[in-house]
């Protein structure tokens, strides 16, 4: 009888092992997934801002700072390697397209153009698709490490090894998406400045 007790504790302990162990690999694979979910619409949005540049380039051609700004925070998210890296490129690259939409303010003809209209509400629903998946990879992060930290699940979890995993973290400035203005084109009176003046001027605050 003591023998099947003592086998019946150590089939308890093993099933319980087994049961926390596929626990913390599908909360790992989940913040995998959400994690890819972010990548497609980061995608997305490198996709879209050569052509957003290009088309205020056509009516702002004097503006070469800031498109260039735009252009090496663009690339530099591309090449950024592992979530904290990527969060800081992608907040950089969120404040220079702010700077460039506060150049398009300075211009009514660019604010009427159906092409550059169409640019800014893609990106702007990407922003919003971004700022979504980033929510919800950081709800995940937090439930595997509610689950990797709390006893017993933590002894399981520094056994096999489970890693800590990052959050994405958005700068104070940049946790809103790109706010883009729909409505009619700014007011700007033009006749008395030179054209590098009106459109040098600092983004709107957010």
């Amino acid at each position: 009888m003591a023998v099947w007790i003592i086998l019946g504790i150590v089939l308890l302990l093993v099933v319980g092992v087994i049961f926390v162990y596929n626990r913390l690999v599908r909360n790992r694979n989940r913040i995998d997934a959400a994690w890819s979910q972010i990548d497609v619409q980061l995608r997305r949005r490198y996709d879209l801002i050569p052509n957003l540049v290009e088309t205020v380039k056509g009516y702002a051609s004097h503006e070469r700072e800031t498109f260039e700004a735009v252009t090496r925070a663009r690339q530099q998210a591309v090449d950024a390697s592992g979530i904290p890296d990527q969060a800081q490129a992608e907040n950089m690259l969120t404040q220079t397209l702010r700077q460039l939409f506060a150049v398009a303010e300075a211009y009514p003809q660019l604010q009427a153009d159906e092409n550059f209209r169409a640019l800014q509400e893609e990106l702007t629903g990407t922003e919003g698709r971004i700022a979504f998946s980033r929510q919800f990879y950081n709800e995940q992060v937090l439930a595997y490490d509610n689950a990797r930290e709390t006893f017993p699940t933590n002894i399981i979890a520094g056994a096999f090894n489970f890693e800590p995993k990052p959050y994405f973290e958005a700068e104070t400035a940049s946790r809103e998406p790109v706010k883009v203005d729909f409505g009619s084109a700014p007011n700007v009176d033009l006749s008395g400045e030179q054209p590098g003046e009106a459109g040098s001027k600092p983004p709107p605050t957010q």
